[in-house]
């Protein structure tokens, strides 16, 4: 297996949470890397930044609608990314421990654009911020829709929060509370937008409970996106095999993945041989 293969490998063991929290630290490291590209040939260095994060101003917006969706995979500083990483980390575990990678996606996804909208739709309504255009970026909205998902859905699990167990519910309340106080002491927008992710992951949450799954049409429109179709199909008569001897290379296929795996619970993944490491690549590509 070489090093791209192994990459990919260990990019597919990964869950969608962890996926979409390597893909925040990417995009956080990524500016800075440019950012010494553009110091070095003298050019201007915030001018790209404009076409990715999120401005309140509608008609900017007009001009640039991806920006509800690829704002929230920036961050203004590490303990901002950080903050947000970790809590979206034992959040989506949580979540993923219960439901699909959809319910996640849905949630995560449908949390940002909820929060890109009443951050637009504040600084159009409310009179104390006519006049002013501040941009956002961070993936809180979405951060928080998934944490109060999974806190409105099992609002009586424990966790361990600084040597304490806590319920999930009462967590998120103080959360949600301290969005709410902070809104006149500094970023108002941003606190407005956790705020609006949170209401979505209360109202999936509760949709979910009563039967309905709220974030199917917006599944629909990421999978159609994103799910690869062949443009044409050539069939091909497939070759007859007989019942047993297809049983019989099932199960040695099947012995030879748990040899592999428990080989990796004992001594680790680096421990495999080459061999090892590409029929284990190859059977997760299957």
């Amino acid at each position: 297996m070489n090093f791209t293969d192994n990459i990919k490998y260990r990019f597919a063991t990964f869950s969608i949470a962890e996926k979409i929290i390597l893909i925040n630290a990417i995009c956080f490291v990524l500016p800075m890397v440019l950012q010494v590209i553009f110091f070095l040939f003298n050019m201007p260095s915030t001018t790209y930044m404009n076409w990715l994060q999120l401005s309140p101003n509608l008609g900017t917006f007009i001009t640039r609608p991806w920006t509800i969706v690829t704002y929230g995979f920036f961050h203004n500083g590490f303990f901002h990314l950080l903050w947000n990483m970790v809590l979206l980390f034992y959040a989506g575990r949580l979540l993923l421990n219960l439901f699909p990678d959809r319910i996640f996606i849905n949630n995560y996804f449908l949390g940002v654009i909820a929060g890109g909208i009443i951050f637009m739709a504040s600084y159009a309504l409310f009179p104390v911020f006519r006049g002013t255009y501040p941009p956002m970026i961070g993936a809180s909205a979405g951060v928080m829709a998934v944490f109060i998902f999974i806190s409105t859905y099992t609002p009586d699990q424990e966790i361990r929060f600084f040597f304490v167990n806590l319920k999930l519910k009462y967590l998120a309340m103080a959360f949600f509370f301290l969005d709410v106080i902070q809104i006149p002491y500094g970023n108002a927008g941003g606190h407005l937008a956790h705020i609006g992710g949170a209401v979505l992951g209360f109202i999936y949450a509760r949709q979910l409970i009563a039967g309905r799954d709220i974030g199917s049409g917006f599944q629909s429109i990421w999978q159609a996106a994103f799910t690869r179709k062949s443009l044409k199909t050539v069939y091909r008569a497939p070759k007859k095999k007989s019942s047993l001897s297809k049983k019989t290379a099932d199960k040695n296929h099947q012995n030879i993945i748990d040899e592999i795996l428990d080989k990796i619970s004992k001594s680790g993944y680096d421990s495999l041989s080459n061999e090892e490491k590409e029929y284990l690549f190859g059977a997760g590509k299957e």
